[in-house]
C-alpha cells in the first residue's frame, strides 16, 4: 500500500449499552485522550462548545518517534439518523510541522471517523482512519527511506489499529458502566 492512495484502517466493537449513551460519549472529543497512546489532549475552537459540521478542534498529539505536534481538526460530517450516527473529523497540520501548506480540510493529513449503528440490544462502534493525501509524520519517514514505503505504510496502520482498539476499549467500558 503506498501514501498516494489514502491508505486506512479501521476497528469496531460491539458496546453492551444504547446508541444514544455512546454517542455522547464519541462526540466528546476530550474523551479520546484519556485511552490513546498518542492523542494527549484536545479542546475546541472558536468558541465552539461540542461537535457541528465546520466546527474547529485542536490536538496534541505526542509518538515516540516523532515527538510532540498540535493538529487543528475540522468536523466534517454530523450524522444523527437516530440508531445509525456518523461523526467524522478533517485532521490538518495547523503549524506546518510536517512540511504541509496552510491547513486545509479538503487535504487533511488524515481523515478520522465513528460509525454507530444499532445491534443486538447495544451498539456497533466502528473507528476508522484514513492517511493523507497532504504530509504527515509518515511523510517524513518516507523522504528519509522512500524503498521502505509499504511496509512504513503497513507500520503506520497498526499503530494507528493498535491506538482505535485501546480507545474503542475504554469507550466500550465506560458506556457500560453507564458513563
Amino acid at each position: 500500500m503506498r501514501y498516494a492512495e489514502g491508505p486506512s484502517a479501521h476497528c469496531d466493537i460491539h458496546v453492551g449499552a444504547a446508541v444514544p449513551l455512546v454517542w455522547e460519549l464519541v462526540t466528546d472529543i476530550l474523551l479520546p485522550a484519556r485511552f490513546s497512546p498518542e492523542l494527549r489532549r484536545a479542546a475546541w475552537l472558536d468558541g465552539a462548545d461540542g461537535p457541528r459540521v465546520g466546527a474547529r478542534f485542536e490536538g496534541h498529539n505526542h509518538h515516540r518517534l516523532l515527538g510532540e505536534w498540535r493538529t487543528v481538526s475540522y468536523v466534517t460530517e454530523l450524522e444523527d439518523a437516530g440508531e445509525r450516527r456518523v461523526f467524522a473529523w478533517a485532521v490538518t497540520d495547523a503549524d506546518g510541522r510536517f512540511g504541509g501548506p496552510a491547513p486545509d480540510p479538503a487535504r487533511p493529513m488524515a481523515a478520522w471517523r465513528y460509525e454507530l449503528t444499532a445491534e443486538d440490544g447495544g451498539t456497533r462502534l466502528r473507528q476508522s482512519a484514513r492517511l493523507g493525501p497532504a504530509r504527515s509524520g509518515v511523510s517524513l519517514t518516507l523522504d528519509r527511506r522512500p524503498d521502505r514505503e509499504e511496509e512504513i505504510v503497513a507500520t503506520r496502520l497498526e499503530e494507528l489499529r493498535t491506538g482505535m482498539g485501546e480507545t474503542l476499549a475504554g469507550i466500550k467500558s465506560l458506556a457500560e458502566r453507564g458513563a
